[in-house]
């Protein structure tokens, strides 16, 4: 049996990042990952869906730059190309990944963990994948174990997997998760997208930009709808206007197959849809098959994720889970924090994690980022509000790029004009949000923000005119109508 300070099952952007600071504090670690480094974020989900959304947003350029006074004639795509561009980076940032791992001392095991006791795990070789349109690691664990690994910690970090609709067709050929758009060799004609929310937006986002016919149908009122009502109205607006049907308060019911897939769509607008792929981009779940949760006590939520507390530990002594089995927040940069705050934890330091201001970011186009709390949110937690808006229109920045669709929107409180939610759609709205949060962070004022001197011309001054306007002092739109 192999002995460790510490076990990590799954190597993503929480596991890898756990290891890594453990090592750094003198641990022995071990990583147990039946994929490559990298877990669902540089695999796929954040970087190949970048990558490739990177190429559409590159020849949407190429075929509009006459408005920028460069004449490109017969511009085409190769999606082939596209694809391979995109496993190229997903293999050197998984590559990067396990170096750093082996550049820190950390034990690096293939294969697939299943707990045996609440510290012990058995390694078992991952066999074939079955026809599963994620891929190889949907495999189940093949054979007896290779080896048996024991640890004083043991650290929870698999991820989740996405979500399959309990609806009538949901397993033909043509339907596909998230995941299994990966493996489409060429861009559908027709898409029927079931999910606005980021997922769902993104891809459709990519293929309508590839000259896909989309649809997306969303069961909520509108697109994207954790985020901000007018984000959501904004982002519905913009995708009609690039040709893409968007069907809100509508449910899918059924998915049956002739010539082509036939969506049936239930709601206010209920209608027959003819599709060559479906893709369901409707949520996650844990990622905790056969991990044998059960046999090692570890508690679990009516949805499968694993119960922690703020310093990541579970209901079992000694065990402690993080990332999107937590459920907490689905994101890689919250797996990244709760995996250094587990690592500390575990090696003698105070540490937790604070969950009130985590950035977001849907990578569509236009962008959208959000921190904090939307007006809605805002004012059922009892907050008097003020709203500070500013478009991209009136920015200097944002008309040399040629992007002038969006703007931001700040929540702030009224009596102390602290700010409370930063919301953008626009350009870099993802690279944006970072002042939102430091400005969170830091409690920060609407008066603050405004008295910050920021660069010209930059797309990072949207944050201080908006600032500007909510205070009824603005320089760059016209002032407030007076009553």
């Amino acid at each position: 049996m192999l002995e460790f300070d510490l076990l990590v099952i799954g190597g993503g952007p929480g596991g890898y990042v756990a290891a890594i600071r453990a090592a750094q504090r003198g641990l022995k670690v071990c990583v147990v990952e039946k994929e490559r480094p990298g877990g669902v974020c540089l695999n796929w989900g954040c970087i190949p869906t970048k990558a490739m959304l990177r190429s559409a947003e590159v020849y949407q350029t190429l075929t509009t730059a006459a408005e920028f006074g460069i004449h490109a004639d017969n511009v085409r795509y190769d999606f082939g190309a596209v694809r391979q561009r995109k496993d190229g980076i997903v293999k050197e940032l998984t590559d990067g990944v396990a170096g750093l791992l082996k550049a820190n001392g950390v034990t690096i095991i293939e294969g697939h963990a299943r707990f045996v006791e609440p510290t012990v795990v058995e390694v078992h070789e991952v066999g074939a994948s079955p026809v599963f349109d994620g891929g190889p690691r949907y495999a189940a664990p093949a054979g007896t174990a290779i080896r048996r690994v024991s640890a004083r910690d043991v650290i929870v970090a698999t991820g989740s997997v996405p979500t399959q609709l309990p609806i009538p067709g949901a397993g033909l050929p043509g339907v596909v998760t998230s995941d299994g758009a990966f493996g489409l060799t060429e861009v559908p004609r027709r898409l029927v997208i079931i999910g606005g929310s980021a997922v769902g937006a993104e891809w459709a986002s990519l293929f309508a930009t590839f000259g896909s016919q989309v649809t997306v149908v969303e069961m909520q009122d509108r697109l994207v709808p954790l985020e901000d009502k007018e984000i959501g109205d904004a982002l519905g607006r913009s995708f009609r206007k690039r040709g893409i049907t968007v069907l809100t308060g509508a449910t899918v019911t059924a998915i049956t197959e002739d010539a082509a897939l036939r969506v049936s769509v239930g709601g206010a607008a209920a209608q027959e849809l003819d599709a060559d792929v479906v893709l369901v981009g409707v949520g996650r779940r844990p990622n905790t098959a056969e991990l044998g949760l059960d046999t090692a006590g570890i508690a679990t939520d009516a949805r499968g994720f694993i119960e922690v507390d703020d310093r990541l530990r579970t209901t079992v002594e000694h065990v402690y889970a993080i990332g999107d089995v937590t459920g907490r927040a689905l994101l890689a940069h919250v797996a990244s924090h709760q995996g250094i705050t587990a690592a500390e934890v575990i090696a003698g330091h105070d540490a937790h994690i604070d969950y009130t201001v985590i950035p977001a970011a849907t990578f569509t186009h236009p962008e959208i980022a959000s921190v904090g709390l939307t007006e809605e949110a805002a004012r059922a937690a009892g907050h008097e509000v003020i709203t500070a808006k500013f478009p991209f229109a009136a920015l200097g920045r944002a008309k040399t790029f040629g992007e002038t669709e969006g703007f931001i929107k700040i929540v702030a409180g009224q009596a102390h004009q602290e700010v409370l939610g930063v919301h953008i759609i626009g350009p870099s709205a993802s690279d944006l949000i970072a002042e939102g949060a430091l400005a969170i962070s830091l409690e920060a004022t609407l008066d603050e923000l405004a008295d910050t001197i920021h660069a010209h011309p930059t797309l990072g001054e949207i944050g201080m005119e908006a600032a500007m306007a909510g205070l009824g002092l603005p320089v760059h739109i016209a002032p407030p109508r007076k009553r």
